[in-house]
């Protein structure tokens, strides 16, 4: 029963959480927590279905249209380094 996690393991780390965030900011966390997956559910969702029906139309709209060879943003020259500080004579004495 190597490596298995037993009740006293997540006992063990709710505690941990009670005492590093303390048991007014848990209710906000959990609910903050059930937020984000809803969220992250429905964007995997959202992209399952775009893939499955990108998939389907992709050959057509491939056999369309020709691919375009991807063009490169002009080179810019590179800058030119900064000059350096000349050293001022007025704080000598």
């Amino acid at each position: 029963m190597t490596g298995a996690i037993s009740p006293w393991h997540l006992l063990i780390v709710v505690l941990i959480f009670l005492l590093f965030f303390g048991s007014k900011r848990m209710p906000d966390a959990a609910r903050s927590l059930g937020r984000s997956m809803r969220i992250f559910k429905s964007e995997v969702s959202q992209m399952s279905g775009e893939n499955s029906s990108a998939g389907q139309a992709a050959p057509e709209a491939q056999a369309q249209q020709p691919v375009q060879p991807q063009q490169l943003p002009p080179a810019q020259p590179p800058a030119a380094p900064a000059a350096a500080p000349q050293p001022n004579d007025q704080h000598k004495a």
